[in-house]
């Protein structure tokens, strides 16, 4: 396989801590490719999580994860401008109930303060109920953490990859990796169905797929176990009947259990449960899996409204074997560095996470110079409901396609629709549209607004509607003939 590119570094994977590797990479001069396997980044884990920036308390402190969170967390409040995330600092709660789930809360304080987090405290029954009414009423205290937030996950992903790319990293989509060449003993490329890319470092963010990966090049040294967290999401309308702040039970073994929380866009979601699978990452739904979601949300949140549910979904986080990351020098494949096990809070780390692992190329004896022309801030988007009338009519005057609402439950306009897909990291598919910009994410799930999306992406692509992905590869759209 001839070799038709050369990198002193690729990173295998598209996803939020992929993403954040490269743009941490693109500070310096060197020349990155970032391979990704689908039509569009952050296909996996990135889509269907949580969204929560957590505050650190959680993790061991002699762990990787809380040895990154705290830092994480730091730096996305720092970030928030530059990146034009989209996030709301709302805070957390811990709730308990019994003398032996307060016990726990102090143990998470004490562990916090540990982790560096700053501002927790425990807080009375009285103060919780102040904040959050509607919860439980024997709710005894909680542990408050101010510095949690709520953020839309991929779009965080899609601003670190596109100040990547602004920043001269180069960006594959469709391309997966197929295997490596070692000359010497240690990685010298990877061989992609896209041709053969010469490196000097591969990183391995490649989410469920690390150990796959790991073992294409000689590297078995680890296995993952995909976790599937199924959640429900409800409608903006009923969402004074539920919270504003992001509020957990106590955690348990298997994560920190089924929690009550706002999303970024103002929906209130529930969710995950913890299943391990064997076989293969399913993320279909189960009656089972939300049924009892429904009903440990209610332990903390007793009037679920379970008719207000607009979606459903589950997404899969990959659990290593030690319940911790893996961020590390290959010991079997010279060359090789592990980013794996990015299981939560895996979203909150990744800043922190691509600091890592420059450091363990700079310890590999990569020379990192800093570039002078760096620029770590992307211009920000224009997210049309969020604006008053003058500026709509401003806007529209300037760009009719603005007054052109689409979505008509999110109000997306088309003018923000063919900006989405026409930037540095434009979307190419249905689903990709949607998450970039929200329009068909609303009560009606796409019901209304679904055809004249895939009209609008279809002719802004140039292709047919019937050449659409919706997805992934193999999820053409089927279009009946009269």
């Amino acid at each position: 396989m001839p070799t038709t590119k050369t990198a002193d570094v690729v990173i295998i994977g598209g996803g939020i801590i992929g993403a954040a590797i490269a743009r941490e990479l693109s500070k310096y001069r060197l020349t990155v490719v970032l391979i990704e396997r689908e039509p569009d980044l952050s296909t996996g884990a990135t889509k269907a999580n949580s969204g929560i920036i957590h505050a650190g308390f959680d993790p061991e402190p002699s762990s990787l994860k809380g040895r990154t969170n705290a830092r994480g967390n730091l730096l996305y409040h720092r970030l928030e401008k530059e990146l034009d995330l989209e996030v709301r600092w709302t805070g957390s709660l811990v709730v308990a109930k019994t003398e032996g789930e307060l016990q726990i809360l102090r143990e998470l304080l004490a562990r916090g303060r540990q982790n560096g987090v700053p501002e927790l405290e425990i807080i009375s029954g009285e103060q919780v109920l102040a904040r959050e009414p509607n919860l439980a009423r024997n709710i005894t205290a909680a542990l408050w953490a101010p510095t949690a937030g709520v953020i839309a996950p991929f779009t965080a992903a899609l601003s670190f990859a596109e100040c990547a790319v602004q920043n001269g990293v180069r960006i594959l989509l469709n391309c997966a990796a197929e295997g490596f060449v070692l000359e010497n003993g240690r990685i010298a490329a990877v061989n992609t169905n896209k041709g053969q890319i010469a490196a000097r470092y591969v990183i391995n963010a490649a989410g469920l797929d690390a150990a796959s990966v790991s073992r294409l090049a000689g590297d078995d040294s680890f296995t993952l176990t995909p976790r599937r967290g199924e959640y429900l999401l409800f409608d903006h309308a009923c969402t004074s009947r539920l919270v504003n702040t992001i509020v957990f039970p106590v955690p348990h073994r298997l994560g920190k259990g089924v929690l009550v929380a706002p999303t970024y866009n103002g929906e209130v979601f529930i969710g995950p449960n913890a299943e391990n699978l064997t076989g293969g990452g399913d993320t279909e739904t189960t009656l089972a899996g939300l049924e009892f979601i429904v009903k440990d949300a209610g332990k903390i949140l007793p009037d679920i409204p379970v008719s207000a549910v607009i979606a459903q979904f589950a997404g899969l986080r990959a659990v290593a074997g030690n319940d911790d990351f893996i961020i590390e020098h290959s010991r079997l494949a010279p060359g090789l560095i592990q980013a794996a096990g990015m299981q939560s809070p895996g979203l909150t780390c990744a800043p922190a996470v691509a600091e890592l692992i420059t450091g363990l190329l700079r310890e590999a004896g990569l020379v990192l110079a800093e570039k002078t022309d760096f620029n770590g801030a992307i211009p920000p988007r224009i997210r049309f409901r969020h604006l008053d009338c003058e500026q709509k009519a401003a806007l529209i005057q300037e760009n009719p396609l603005y007054g052109r609402i689409i979505c008509r439950c999110e109000t997306i306009s088309e003018a923000e629709i063919t900006a989405a897909i026409h930037s540095p990291c434009g979307a190419k598919t249905l689903d990709g549209l949607k998450r970039r910009v929200r329009a068909g994410a609303g009560r009606c799930q796409s019901g209304f607004c679904g055809p004249r999306t895939a009209g609008i992406l279809a002719r802004e692509l140039g292709v047919g509607l019937d050449e659409l992905i919706k997805e992934g590869a193999d999820s053409k759209l089927y279009f009946k003939k009269n």
